[in-house]
């Protein structure tokens, strides 16, 4: 049995914090964060089609008009994709001849520590099971997921939680109060491996995630702020001279914090409110290089108690 046609939103996450605790004998890092999804999204539609997996990519919203364009970069729609790889993975483990076409509709920045290709490869996977009426639980695919990359889990999981290990080992954090949240990118993407190389693990930051995330359920905002570190910010800077700036657009702004979210390009700012999270982005989006827009994407956003 399989459906027609089924839509899935593949929700950006920020790193509130992001400590590189070690380098592991496999080569991965081993990093403990705390990760919101927030309600910047992109939109994943598969459709019933001809044997075979076909994917087709469009940019939407800030990408698609000509001050996002810079940030609409190349994403592949062959089989390296993780998209495609995600959804060719189920078709294997049910023992499925895929016949689906694809339409991802992009919204997130790629390149920017949003996640939007593992959250794309998460949404593929919950719309591949749907799509061909599978009962499989989040967890197996969370477990799939895990395979393709390091990120892929967080997005199974009910909402903000602490992610550890290289990323598999997930834990849901108490409910946290609404928060909202600027998210800024500059034009220039980073590659996670490069950051991730020229990063310096921080060990003795172990179990700073988990008192962020508990200042913040109780609504303790100055007791949070400090907790709010990303060891992959400083190897990020080095790479990329635009993120000095924008982290300091974001606090002329009014922004509280700013920070880098995974491994860059893009920077965030929590803010109290969603009329303040639009005040800061406004400030931040009217400044302007040579009559140009120094940022080619801002963001006000919320953050989101679960992903669907």
């Amino acid at each position: 049995m399989a459906r027609a046609a089924v839509t899935v939103t593949a929700p950006a996450k920020l790193n509130l914090s992001l400590a590189v605790l070690a380098r592991q004998a496999d080569g991965f890092h081993a990093i403990e964060s705390l990760m919101v999804p927030v309600d910047l999204a992109d939109t994943l539609e598969l459709q019933a089609a001809a044997p075979g997996i076909r994917l087709g990519v469009r940019f939407a919203d800030q990408l698609a008009g000509p001050r996002g364009r810079p940030l609409a970069r190349d994403v592949p729609t062959d089989a390296s994709n993780l998209v495609v790889r995600a959804v060719e993975a189920v078709a294997v483990e049910a023992g499925i001849e895929p016949a689906v076409e694809i339409d991802l509709c992009k919204r997130i920045p790629s390149g920017a520590g949003l996640g939007g290709g593992s959250s794309d490869a998460a949404a593929a996977l919950r719309g591949a099971v749907a799509l061909w009426e599978l009962d499989w639980p989040a967890a197996r695919l969370a477990e799939i997921g895990s395979r393709l990359g390091s990120d892929i889990p967080f997005f199974f999981a009910t909402g903000p939680a602490i992610v550890a290990g290289r990323g598999e080992r997930v834990t849901a954090t108490p409910p946290l109060p609404p928060l909202t949240a600027v998210i800024a990118a500059p034009a220039t993407g980073l590659s996670t491996a490069a950051v991730y190389r020229a990063c310096v693990p921080e060990p003795a930051r172990a179990g700073e995630a988990e008192r962020l995330a508990k200042w913040l359920a109780a609504g303790n905002l100055r007791a949070a702020l400090p907790l709010m570190h990303n060891s992959l910010e400083a190897p990020a800077r080095s790479l990329c001279g635009e993120i000095d700036r924008l982290l300091d657009d974001l606090k002329a702004a009014g922004g509280l914090c700013p920070r880098l979210t995974g491994s860059g390009s893009a920077c965030f700012t929590l803010c109290r409110t969603l009329a303040e999270a639009r005040a800061i982005a406004a400030r931040v989006a009217a400044v302007e290089d040579n009559g140009q827009p120094r940022w080619p994407a801002v963001f006000p956003v919320g953050i989101t108690s679960g992903i669907r």
